[in-house]
């Protein structure tokens, strides 16, 4: 097998830096960028091949789910695995659907990373097994197990349109296209959302979601 060319996409150097040193002594590995953000990752796909993109969620800018789709619309052969610390069934449902080729928690080993670079690279699937057990243990639930939230009272219908659309990984751009607003109105309604739940990111937003019965 040819050598396997990396991208890590993370806000956070000591992320990147610690898998930059798992990898390092792989020789069918090489990590030949990294990336802070979604978009940037977007520009160096532009410019150079890269086999697979090792991909936090949440980043500023582009977070992880909208870069992961725009990534598998622009360079369908290009894989990617997330690599988060978050293990929600209906977060890791959403990237499966736009297209995340592996999912791997950030406390996972070096062997099992490399073990998860090499399946993809060679178009497997692969995820944790603590992944796989969220993903069954949901599967068994039932639609009763929803916990009631007093905080979804003081949502708008707007805002639980969006909410439902954030959870299916679109942008602030295609939302406004599919309700016919502003991408700015979305951002506006975004913040507001995030104000109402108490969460600073999109992952508290899809948690919330789920575990209110907004996502299946």
């Amino acid at each position: 097998m040819s050598v396997i060319k990396v991208l890590i996409t993370d806000d956070h150097q000591i992320i990147i830096d610690g898998l930059k040193s798992l990898l390092e002594d792989k020789e069918q590995i090489e990590v030949i960028a990294e990336a802070s953000n979604g978009k940037e990752a977007l520009d160096i796909l532009n410019l150079l091949q890269v086999d697979v993109v090792l991909m936090d969620i949440d980043m500023p800018v582009m977070n992880g789910i909208e870069a992961t789709k725009q990534i598998k619309a622009e360079y369908p052969e290009t894989k990617v695995i997330i690599l988060s610390m978050y293990k929600e069934s209906g977060l890791i449902k959403t990237l499966i659907q736009i297209g995340a080729d592996g999912y791997l928690l950030k406390n996972s080993d070096k062997d099992e990373l490399v073990d998860a670079i090499t399946r993809v690279a060679s178009g497997q699937q692969y995820f944790s097994p603590d992944v796989t057990m969220s993903l069954l243990n949901k599967t068994s639930e039932k639609q009763s197990q929803f916990q009631p939230d007093k905080r979804v009272s003081e949502l708008t219908q707007r805002e639980i349109e969006i909410l439902k659309l954030i959870t299916e990984g679109l942008s602030n751009k295609e939302i406004g296209d599919k309700l016919f607003i502003s991408h700015r109105t979305v951002d506006s309604h975004r913040t507001n959302l995030m104000k109402k739940i108490g969460v600073n990111n999109i992952a508290g937003l899809i948690r919330f979601a789920i575990k209110t019965g907004f996502v299946n």
